[in-house]
This record gives structure tokens, C-alpha cells and sequence, in this order.
């Protein structure tokens, strides 16, 4: 079993809170780093993908990270 760092264990408690998690930008603005976003999702413990959302009038593409089934099962033990 892959032991969690406290960064890591924080990250997916963050996502957990969130039923529609997060963008890569607020996870990045709440402190936690690019590598250690792609780690979690290289271990599958969350799952990105691309949405388009309209800021003002325009449109762009954001990152959204979402806590995964193996995810939730890496916090709880």
C-alpha cells in the first residue's frame, strides 16, 4: 500500500470536501504544486479533465480535479 505524504493526504481531503472539485488554479492558489497535482493523478487518485468556462466575455479552458474512487480509499486508510 503507497503511503500518502501530508501534502498529498491534505490535497485529496480538499478534493473530497468538494463535490464538484476543484480547478488546477485554486488548488495551486491553495498552496499545493503542480507536480504534486500530476502525481496524484498519475497514481490515480484524481481524475482531470478540460471544461470550458466564461469569464466576463470570454471563454477559456480550465483543469478540474476531482477526487477518484481510488482516491477516497488511499485517505481512508
Amino acid at each position: 500500500m503507497l503511503t500518502l505524504s501530508d501534502d498529498c493526504r491534505h490535497a485529496l481531503s480538499v478534493l473530497a470536501g468538494s463535490r464538484n472539485g476543484h480547478t488546477e488554479s485554486l488548488m495551486i492558489v491553495r498552496g499545493f504544486g503542480r507536480v504534486l497535482l500530476a502525481e496524484l493523478v498519475l497514481a490515480g487518485f484524481v481524475g482531470a479533465e478540460i471544461e470550458r468556462m466564461v469569464v466576463g466575455s470570454k471563454a477559456i479552458n480550465v483543469r478540474r480535479l476531482r477526487i477518484t474512487q481510488a482516491g477516497r480509499k488511499a485517505l481512508s486508510a
